[in-house]
């Protein structure tokens, strides 16, 4: 069995980390090493596997952690519905996502506890830049929010989305307008970004705060036709306005930008 010990803890704000996995064996431990050396009393690290077939359950399971906790045996095949069924399970309130294939850097979370502080109650959600770097972990020398020439607000991103969920971090009055997850978005971040951005804060980090690996075997970065593309963005937009207009009739918050 593997044991990473927390860190010390201090008055600070307990979080969820979720993970979705899928045959993530080949970059796993490193992840959850990163993540785990981090974590505080208080803290979880939520694990909703999606039928794996290769070593990622036994990997997962060689931890002996008590802050970790695994759902086994899910059939989503859609790394959406596992992100959603992991944030349900998740007990805290602040709410930080993570991939099976990144690592993180020392000062993600305290990064992230520092800008929650007196956060918890709002709809609230913050991005960090991150370093990107190469499948055997070689800097490319770009960085995420280089990549998608990240900029905050509603129009700019259903247009182009910069929000990346692996680098992200919100308030669980956030998860609870975001949930359920709409049918015909095409992901959960740039749902969960978008809906920060309108119904409250979303606050953009220039900080990196981890290694975000590109890789062969990547669920995110592909490029879809035009037409998909399309009916992606007025799904995301029809959803948007019918969740905060229905649900959060307040109007929009302010939208920072931060160093």
């Amino acid at each position: 069995m593997m044991q990473v010990r927390p860190q010390e803890s201090g008055d600070q704000a307990a979080v969820s980390v979720c993970m979705a996995t899928r045959n993530g064996e080949r970059f796993l431990d490193a992840q959850l090493q990163s993540i785990l050396g981090q974590l505080q009393p208080g803290d979880e690290l939520v694990v909703s596997d999606d039928t794996s077939t290769d070593r990622t359950v036994e990997i997962l399971q060689r931890y002996e952690n008590p802050q970790l906790r695994l759902l086994l045996g899910n059939r989503f095949f859609n790394p959406i519905g596992n992100f959603e069924h992991c944030l349900r399970q998740a007990r805290r309130d602040i709410l930080v996502l993570a991939d099976q294939d990144d690592v993180w850097l020392d000062n993600r979370l305290p990064l992230i506890r520092q800008h929650m502080a007196g956060r918890a109650s709002s709809i609230y959600a913050m991005m960090t830049d991150a370093a990107i770097i190469d499948a055997i972990g070689q800097p490319t020398g770009e960085t995420l929010f280089r990549h998608f020439r990240a900029r905050n607000g509603v129009l700019r991103n259903l247009v182009w989305n910069c929000y990346t969920g692996c680098a992200m971090a919100f308030t669980r009055p956030l998860l609870e307008l975001a949930l359920p997850f709409p049918q015909g978005i095409p992901m959960h971040d740039a749902w969960l970004g978008l809906l920060a951005d309108a119904a409250g804060t979303m606050e953009l980090i220039v900080q990196p705060t981890l290694c975000y690996r590109r890789h062969d075997e990547a669920t995110s970065g592909f490029r879809w036709r035009p037409v998909q593309q399309l009916r992606w963005r007025w799904s995301l937009a029809w959803h948007l306005w019918q969740r905060v207009h229905r649900r959060r009739p307040a109007a929009a918050g302010k939208r920072v930008t931060s160093a």
